[in-house]
This record gives structure tokens, C-alpha cells and sequence, in this order.
């Protein structure tokens, strides 16, 4: 902030003045924030600019009242006001709460210079929009210390959400190709379609980013691969490892997409020195047959898929979730487990937040008799994903993924 000063205050300092204080490192940048001194004094301006240019702060401003404090204010920002409390006109407590009725200065910290020494005046001050309070007549050391402390916090606070803004910039691109990675409309469509199924799919992406990814390989004949992955923890980092794992099942798909087994015990392999040590990934794959009516699967520790006969009949049909995470070590082997899918019934496959969600043991019997009710009355999907979403809350913060695959009763 560029501000002329008044022909009665002192001319800024341009360093530490020989004999003042040693600043510790921490307090350096602090010396290059603007600071406001606001007192209908012109003693007490130049005493407290004196001290000020003494301990180094060369960004120092002054007002000799209220409404020229404002005015400055609305034309730059200071990082510090120092206000005196009784001032004629416009005094402190009336600028202090103007400060803290406006977005840009709610948060400005506001060190008040009182004679007042009653609890109830004190107490008026802090109600006002007080930061803190510094006692007339000023002593040097505490005025010092007191501007020190609070210019290092803005010099924090300023950091910090510069922080923020920047994670939240990369969890939005993060999340962007993320969104990217998930299979479309058409393709599910397509895919789908070739098999003699409809499938739908509802997926939330977690505000923090999490490691939920699911997708298809594309098969001969009357077939398709359909995966469902999660990798431990959130954040740009579980995202990154989701986005790895998809490039190795773009790549190992070809070779192995048509034995689950065999996919999940190649990508194992290979993200076993991918993956850092101590990092984890459930996973589900497994081969829509449409001609054959079945769905053969294996599994890493993933939710276990689920079938309902035509119209609900009989309850699911849960199958298993043996196989030990993606990532442990190379060398472990999965096994493959077929289950029937009849014409009219329903496949599902979700995300382990949508099991512990419905139900806290994991076993996916809640979700399994949901579904089973849905489509027994005839509401299907779309029943469902409003009552995961109402079972999940928006406070639950996790990505959850659920996949519906329905065998057509004719081709």
C-alpha cells in the first residue's frame, strides 16, 4: 500500500536500526507487511511509528481518525490496524464493527490501544471486533511483541489458504480425469448391448478424492469384462494409483480379459512394484457371458457380487470375495467362481462403502435385500440409488460405486 504520509509522522525505516531489537528469522517476511496506525494523537502516531521503524517494519501508514482510517483501508489493505479505542467522530468500537461487517476485513486482525482499564469497557472492545488490546500508556516491548505475533499469523493464515486453493485446484483436475476414466453412456451401451444386458451404473467421486474406479474390457462375441477397483486412502495419491492400476488393466486386458483368475493375478504382479510399500487395492473383475448366462469372477478382497433371479425370486445370490488385495507381493494366485445370471436377473456389483454402509459386518446382505425388494416391486435401479443415497448421507465424504447389470428376458 502506497500512502503519503502526514507531514507530522516519521519517515518509515529502511532496516533493523543499530540497537533495536534482533528479529528472529520467522518475524523477517512479518517486517514487509503494510500496517495501519489509526489515533487522533499526532504524539502517540509518531511514538508508535518511531518504535515501529526502530524494530524494522518499513510498511507503516497513518490516520488521524476513524473515516480517513476506512477510506485507506477500502483503497489497501493493511495486514494490521493499530486503533486507538477514543477517538472523536467515528471512534474505535464503531470502526471495528464496520471492519468486521465487510467480507475483506473480517478477518483483519485489529490490535486496539486503550486507557480503559474497567472489565465492562474491555469486554465492549473485544464485542466490537477487538483481535487484542495493548494498554496506554504503550510500553515498547509488549507493543512490539503483540505486532510480531499477529503479523506472523496473517503471514500463516495467508499461507495456508494459498495451500488450500492450490490442493483444491489439483483435487478438481484430479477429479476431472478421474471422471474422464469412467466409462460413458455409449459405451456402457455398446457393451452392454452385445451381451444381451442393460447396464447402469452410479458413481460419486469423493470431495477428497478417493480411489474408486471402475470400467470394461471389451471381449468377443457375447461377452464383456467389467472391473471394480478401490485403492486405499484419499487424496491426490489414492487417485494417482487408481489411475496407474487402470493403465495396467488397458494393457493387461487384451492378454488376459478373457480368464478372471488370470487378470488379476498378472495385474497383482505387476503393481506389486508399482504400489509403495504398505499400499492397498480391492478389486472385482469379471466376464458378462450373455450367450451362456453367466458371470465368472474373481476377487481381491472386494465387495462380493450379487445376483437376483427373474422378478427377485428366491432372495441374492452372493458370491465370494476370497482372494487376498492387490499389492501385497507378486506371486499370489486368484481363482475364478462362475455364477448363474438368468434371463430378467439382476448382477450387482458395489464398492465396499456400499456394503459397510448398509450394513456394518460387510456381508452385503442389506444392500442384497434392497435390491431384492426393488426389483420384486418393480422399481429397479433407480429405487436403489435413491436409497443409498439417503442410507450413505452426504456426510459419509467416501466415493461408492454401484454397478446394475440386467440379462434381458429375450435376445
Amino acid at each position: 500500500m502506497t500512502v503519503a504520509h502526514r507531514q507530522d509522522e516519521p519517515p518509515a525505516g529502511d532496516g533493523v536500526t543499530p540497537g533495536g531489537p534482533v528479529l528472529a528469522l520467522g518475524n523477517s517476511i512479518a517486517l514487509d507487511c503494510p500496517i495501519l496506525v489509526v489515533d487522533d494523537n499526532v504524539f502517540n502516531r509518531t511514538l508508535i511509528g518511531a518504535i515501529l521503524a526502530e524494530a524494522g517494519f518499513h510498511r507503516v501508514s497513518f490516520a488521524a481518525g476513524g473515516q480517513e482510517a476506512l477510506t485507506m483501508i477500502e483503497a489497501a489493505l493493511p495486514d494490521l490496524l493499530i486503533l486507538d479505542i477514543m477517538m472523536p467522530g467515528l471512534d474505535g468500537f464503531e470502526v471495528c464493527r464496520r471492519l468486521r461487517a465487510m467480507p475483506e476485513t473480517a478477518d483483519l486482525p485489529i490490535l486496539v490501544q486503550t486507557a480503559l482499564s474497567s472489565g465492562e469497557d474491555r469486554n465492549r472492545a473485544f464485542a466490537a471486533g477487538t483481535t487484542d488490546l495493548v494498554c496506554k500508556p504503550l510500553e515498547r516491548t509488549e507493543l512490539l511483541a503483540r505486532v510480531r505475533i499477529h503479523l506472523e499469523d496473517r503471514v500463516l493464515i495467508r499461507r495456508l489458504q494459498a495451500y488450500r486453493a492450490r490442493v483444491e485446484a489439483e483435487l478438481a483436475i484430479a477429479r476431472s480425469m478421474h471422471e474422464q476414466l469412467l466409462p460413458t453412456p455409449a459405451q456402457c451401451a455398446a457393451a452392454a448391448a452385445a451381451a444381451g444386458c442393460r447396464l447402469r451404473a452410479h458413481s460419486v467421486i469423493s470431495p477428497n478424492l478417493g480411489g474408486d474406479l471402475w470400467g470394461l474390457l471389451p471381449l468377443g462375441g457375447r461377452r464383456f469384462g467389467i472391473y471394480l477397483l478401490n485403492v486405499a486412502g484419499r487424496g491426490v495419491s489414492a487417485a494417482l494409483n487408481a489411475f496407474r492400476l487402470h493403465t495396467l488393466l488397458q494393457e493387461l486386458g487384451p492378454v488376459h480379459g478373457e480368464d478372471a483368475a488370470a487378470l488379476l493375478t498378472a495385474l497383482n504382479d505387476r503393481a506389486a512394484g508399482l504400489l509403495a510399500p504398505g499400499e492397498r487395492a480391492t478389486m472385482t473383475y469379471g466376464v458378462v457371458d450373455g450367450e451362456a448366462g453367466r458371470f465368472i469372477h474373481a476377487s481381491a478382497q472386494g465387495a462380493p457380487p450379487m445376483i437376483l433371479g427373474d422378478g427377485g425370486s428366491g432372495g441374492p445370490q452372493f458370491g465370494t470375495a476370497t482372494g487376498l488385495p492387490i499389492g501385497i507381493g507378486p506371486g499370489l494366485r486368484y481363482r475364478s467362481e462362475a455364477m448363474e445370471l438368468p434371463r430378467g436377473g439382476v448382477l450387482a456389483l458395489s464398492s465396499v462403502a456400499v456394503l459397510e454402509a448398509l450394513d456394518p459386518g460387510g456381508t452385503g446382505i442389506g444392500l442384497g435385500w434392497m435390491i431384492a425388494r426393488a426389483v420384486a416391486e418393480g422399481e429397479g435401479f433407480d429405487s436403489v440409488v435413491r436409497s443409498l443415497g439417503f442410507a450413505l448421507g452426504q456426510a459419509s465424504g467416501d466415493d461408492h460405486t454401484l454397478l446394475w447389470i440386467e440379462r434381458e428376458m429375450a435376445d
